[in-house]
């Protein structure tokens, strides 16, 4: 009793502690799931301010829909998220510059566009009217929908904002001066030329297995040079894909299933889930539904030309008779029987021609005159009736039209229509062999007709020889075991027990769409970005032709490259350190002869050598030779030079030195429009570089 007594006395206290537990346990549980986080609504952030998944995310749906050349959302993300970045960038940047534009000015730029330079907008001169300008704005704001308003104003504060760009830009380019003395530099470094005689010993002399190189060494290498081989996060996996491929009894099931609509006999429905008694193919009286309902691919009523037919049943499809039937036969993975409706002649032809295009035609650049053109057309004619065989010659010699030139001017399997109307009647409306000149828009074309053809309406029905039901399920069983397998065990040893191939993915970034081979999978690089996901996690993933299991190999926070990329980038390049090592020892003498005798090489020349263009006969481009060149006295030896290619020796026999000038404008000139040019770029870059950017758009 006294026990119970003092529970009772203490139960309040007992529930508080409870109920703090719980809490504890539900805010640490929303936490660790992100309910309670706000990185699943932010993109990325510059500089401190965020970029809201609510705002981003519109943006690109809205690049998808416009195309734009977008092939993915994964592609659209990461356009848009490089758009936001910029923007955000050289806002804060034109904000502390004080760039502003007036209320005048801003209506101005707006008049400029080439939107406004239709007639609703223009008067008697052609100037943007004040007063349909002021009225086309006031009905959008007066508008009860106010679409329009809000889209107008949008349209300002881009308006605005390209104009303040366009003015900062040029401030940029007007800040980009070239002086004279860098005139003089540019023509002395272009113009001033070295000749040396060399020695040169390669790396592939000694084999690689002489030198090694640890990953001890790459990874101080990369560290030593940070900026050149920085990286976002990387990712390497190795998978296997268990594709689901057809079995022999799959096969024979479909070659069934198409014997049975040949011949007529009882297939199996699998929109009613029952048996279905139907007529040989042959025999069938409304063939474009028996088609729709017996066949993977929908009856087509389209005319074909026989070059468009399968190549291995093309004669056979082709001399079909009508109503006729042809097959069982085998196109890529479908089983199909194919039957003749019917034949139109003369659908599709293949023709020659020479245009010769005068100026004001549509798309030329052609100087000669209309005349011009059409009595070079008559001339043409008349040679080309005299030698028919002559024709693709004097069309490749003579015609403006890129797209046929050194083709003969020939364009085969034209369908009707595909041509402008004269060039179109011309083909179609005379026979074969027909020689004549037409205008068209594009100028004067001498025509040759070589040849036309027939074209045939066939009904087909295909049966796709697919993976039946119990073969994925088996395939599934597989790649489930392997799944299993692989957590405890090497990927690449439970691989080869099974005759399975791994395929190794490196350098994933949190960005990626494609992986190697198996294309677009966005959910198997977000999953290896995932919180939690470590070195030898393994996920299984359903793909559209079977299931994928991915292990993951690295896992790369450091901002450097990734050490597998490292070792086939920088392992070389240490390697060839240490061979240089070796090199040099070899490679002593008192004379290049003497060196080149004791390395088993020659003693070589090169002359005319610019350090502007480092190249050296026999070697390449070997910017510290030359540079070495330039700097010591003629008839002076150099020690061993590390070069890309090897170790040299080299010695200088004399340098040219240019014609003097007092005048460099061009050098000048050309040198103030390559960094006016770049400026723009080069200050993004350089601001982009020193902006703290944080980059989580991996995760959508």
């Amino acid at each position: 009793m006294a026990i119970l007594s003092k529970i009772r006395n203490r139960s309040l206290l007992m529930i508080g502690v409870i109920g703090f537990c719980l809490l504890a346990f539900l805010v640490g549980d929303a936490v660790n799931s992100g309910l309670l986080s706000n990185n699943d609504n932010v993109v990325g952030s510059v500089n401190g301010t965020d970029i809201q998944a609510a705002q981003f995310m519109p943006k690109v749906a809205q690049m998808e829909q416009s195309g734009n050349g977008q092939t993915s959302n994964t592609q659209a993300i990461n356009n848009v998220w490089e758009q936001e970045v910029r923007t955000m960038i050289m806002t804060e940047q034109l904000e502390k510059v004080g760039l502003r534009i007036g209320s005048e000015q801003l209506e101005t730029v707006i008049k400029n566009d080439p939107y406004f330079n239709s007639p609703q907008f223009l008067n008697e001169a052609g100037k943007v009217d004040d007063q349909k300008f002021k009225e086309f704005i006031l009905t959008l704001k007066n508008n009860p929908n106010q679409d329009g308003w809000n889209q107008w104003k949008n349209y300002e504060k881009q308006a605005e904002q390209a104009a303040i760009d366009k003015q900062y830009n040029s401030m940029i380019k007007s800040a980009v001066y070239t002086t004279k003395e860098e005139g003089r530099f540019k023509y002395e470094m272009e113009n001033t030329k070295a000749n040396f005689d060399y020695v040169m010993v390669s790396y592939s002399t000694i084999n690689n297995d002489e030198v090694k190189v640890s990953d001890d060494e790459i990874i101080a290498y990369l560290k030593k040079n940070a900026k050149k081989y920085k990286s976002e996060p990387t990712r390497s996996l190795d998978y296997v894909l268990f594709e689901n491929k057809p079995t022999a009894e799959d096969v024979q099931a479909s070659q069934d299933k198409i014997n049975a609509v040949l011949n007529g006999g009882v297939v199996f429905n699998e929109k009613t889930n029952a048996n279905d008694s139907i007529p040989a193919f042959k025999n069938v009286t409304d063939v474009a539904k028996f088609v729709n309902e017996n066949s993977d691919i929908k009856f087509d009523s389209t005319y074909v030309a026989k070059a468009s037919l399968p190549v291995e049943h093309q004669e056979a499809l082709f001399a079909l008779a009508s109503g006729q039937v042809y097959g069982p036969y085998v196109d890529g993975d479908y089983q199909k029987i194919s039957r003749m409706m019917g034949r139109k002649s003369g659908s599709s032809a293949k023709a020659s021609h020479v245009l010769l295009a005068y100026a004001g035609a549509e798309r030329s650049s052609a100087t000669r005159t209309k005349e011009e053109a059409k009595a070079l057309a008559d001339q043409l004619l008349a040679k080309v009736k005299a030698a028919p065989a002559t024709f693709a010659a004097v069309a490749d010699e003579n015609t403006d039209d890129q797209g046929s030139k050194g083709k003969g001017g020939q364009y085969d399997n034209i369908a009707p229509g595909q041509m402008v109307p004269a060039f179109n009647d011309f083909i179609f409306d005379k026979p074969v062999g027909s020689i004549g000149v037409v205008e068209t828009v594009f100028g004067y074309h001498v025509i040759k007709v070589d040849d036309k053809y027939d074209a045939v309406l066939l009904a087909t029905v295909a049966q796709l020889a697919d993976a039946s039901e119990a073969t994925i399920d088996a395939n599934y069983s597989k790649a489930s075991n392997f799944e299993a397998d692989i957590n405890t065990a090497d990927i690449n040893e439970v691989a080869t027990k099974s005759n399975l191939v791994v395929v190794p993915v490196g350098n994933l970034k949190p960005s990626d769409e494609n992986v190697n081979s198996l294309g677009a999978k966005r959910d198997i690089v977000k999953w290896s970005f995932e919180d939690g996901v470590d070195v030898g996690d393994v996920k299984r993933f359903d793909v559209a032709n079977g299931f994928v299991v991915a292990k993951v190999k690295e896992v790369n926070e450091t901002g450097l490259m990734s050490l597998e990329l490292a070792r086939e980038q920088v392992s070389t390049i240490l390697m060839n350190e240490k061979k240089a090592e070796k090199l040099k020892a070899k490679m002593k003498g008192a004379s290049l002869e003497e060196i080149a005798k004791n390395t088993g090489s020659a003693v070589n020349k090169a002359n005319a050598v610019a350090i502007t263009v480092p190249q050296i006969p026999n070697a390449g481009l070997e910017p510290a030779v030359v540079g070495k060149a330039f700097a010591l006295a003629d008839g002076k030896m150099s020690d061993a030079i590390v070069g890309k290619a090897g170790v040299f020796v080299i010695k200088r026999t004399s340098v040219l030195k240019p014609a003097a000038m007092t005048v460099f404008n061009s050098y000048v000139a050309q040198e103030q429009q390559q960094n006016a040019g770049s400026a723009q770029f080069r200050v993004y870059q350089a601001l982009k570089a020193k902006a703290e950017i944080d980059d989580n758009r991996g995760r959508f």
